[in-house]
């Protein structure tokens, strides 16, 4: 849990299009690196991101079953692109569209994640809010914080399945 408490402002911000966030977290999710572009935005200094919990960012409009579906194709060892409202230290919320990739070790074990975001397009954007709206509301009907984990996450299946049944087209299609 971050020891920021930070409270969504309904205004959006912006990053310009050239521009590429990049941060990099061990498996808890920690940050472990930040650059330039992601404290500009984010509002933070690099001190007071470097071994807080990524959700430092996480904006409440952001569906769990997401993140859900991330950690999974994480840990097997595979990419995933999607799309994320994140919250600045202020409250704006700013929509990303991130390129997550597992970090290795010599091993090949898993140790991490290395993310980079782009500006998306707001046609995507428009698209997948109501989605995610969607999603947040069935996390919110349930006062088990898992079962509505697990009610949102088999939802967001279920448009994939509905949509051509692989998440990865969908997100690229949209």
């Amino acid at each position: 849990m971050s020891k920021y408490q930070v409270q969504p402002s309904g205004k959006e911000a912006f990053f310009d299009a050239s521009e590429i966030i990049v941060s990099k977290t061990d498996m808890k999710g920690r940050l472990e690196y930040t650059n330039d572009v992601f404290l500009s935005i984010a509002g933070y200094t690099e001190e007071e991101c470097l071994g807080e919990p990524h959700s430092i960012i996480r904006h409440p409009k952001m569906p769990r079953a997401v993140f859900k579906l991330l950690w999974e194709t994480i840990e097997r060892k595979e990419e995933i692109f999607a799309y994320v409202v994140n919250m600045t230290r202020n409250g704006d919320h700013y929509w990303v569209f991130a390129h997550v990739t597992p970090s290795l070790d010599d091993s090949g074990n898993v140790i991490g994640f290395h993310s980079n975001r782009r500006v998306p397009g707001r046609e995507a954007v428009a698209k997948i809010e109501k989605l995610y709206a969607d999603l947040v509301a069935t996390e919110q009907k349930h006062t088990n914080a898992k079962e509505g984990l697990q009610a949102s996450y088999d939802q967001l299946m279920s448009f994939v399945n509905d949509n051509g049944g692989k998440y990865e087209e969908l997100i690229f299609n949209i």
